[in-house]
């Protein structure tokens, strides 16, 4: 790498100076001279700085919030338990195989450091990419998985038939948010006299699981839907850390009422996809399947 970053600063009067042009005495903000830069000048030579700094970085850290975009740029976040950092990876395709990057990896990428100016960010342009390990939540997503899979909870013959046309729709999620807007849409759509009872839940955080698994355990007490939908919007590994959880795992498991999972992206698989007897990929598909007919 070079040396550290310079400002190349610029004198502007004094106030004194100013009183002498102006005809008029303004009081300084600043003693003495002092150097002003435009919000776009201050940018760019933040920018001139790192891209000269820090061309050719080696950095390790877990990848997360993994996006891949149709014009074949593929974003993420790279994070270690102290900081973060975005990622591009431009034309992902014709350098590396989709089959290999996952969300929770651990990986270490050579790149150089750019900021995108209209927002004042940062980012590190990936060149190469090497997975050095798996991250915590992977692995524990990997070894759940097994456990679950050998007890027989994804086998298929035991996932019950979504009805054709229910009499009611129990939806279990965040009752703020595009993804209650969207399904409840929808449904209506399809069936505007369509009887929906929503169990309001966090989808994210320490508390979760918990609500999510009250949720499924209420329709199950009370009998009063015919077809159960578990869903939310996009988000990181970290976000969708809930539906990972074997408790959340179990109380599908153990549900008579058929569950359809709309569970973040088409891209997203939790452990809830999995046990769910349907999975949809996106929120608006999981409403599309409960009212089909």
């Amino acid at each position: 790498m070079g040396g550290g970053c310079v400002l190349n600063v610029r004198r502007v009067l004094r106030v004194e100076d100013r009183k002498e042009v102006s005809g008029e005495v303004r009081p300084s903000v600043l003693p003495g001279p002092y150097h002003i830069y435009t919000v776009s000048e201050l940018t760019a030579h933040i920018s001139d700085c790192l891209q000269k700094n820090f061309k050719n970085v080696f950095v390790e850290g877990e990848i997360s919030n993994l996006r891949f975009y149709p014009s074949g740029h593929l974003y993420f976040t790279l994070k270690d338990d102290l900081a973060s950092i975005r990622a591009v990876v431009f034309n992902f395709p014709f350098r590396f195989s989709m089959d290999l990057i996952k969300d929770g990896l651990t990986v270490v990428v050579r790149g150089r450091l750019d900021v995108y100016e209209r927002r004042g960010e940062y980012q590190l342009v990936v060149e190469d990419l090497e997975i050095t390990g798996l991250g915590i939540l992977f692995q524990k997503f990997e070894m759940l998985k097994r456990r679950l899979l050998k007890e027989g909870l994804f086998d298929e013959k035991r996932k019950r038939p979504i009805p054709l046309l229910p009499r009611r729709i129990g939806i279990i999620t965040s009752p703020a948010g595009a993804a209650i807007r969207d399904m409840l849409r929808i449904i209506a759509e399809k069936f505007d006299n369509m009887g929906v009872l929503i169990f309001p839940v966090r989808v994210q955080g320490s508390e979760a699981a918990l609500e999510i698994v009250e949720g499924i355990e209420y329709f199950n007490r009370t009998k009063e839907v015919d077809v159960i939908i578990l869903g939310r919007g996009g988000g990181s590994v970290e976000d969708l850390q809930p539906f990972n959880e074997e408790t959340v795992a179990r109380a599908i498991y153990r549900s008579d009422i058929p569950i359809v999972t709309g569970i973040g992206h088409e891209i997203d698989y939790t452990i809830a996809d999995f046990v769910a007897d349907l999975r949809a990929p996106t929120p608006t598909k999981a409403a599309e399947v409960a009212v089909r007919a």
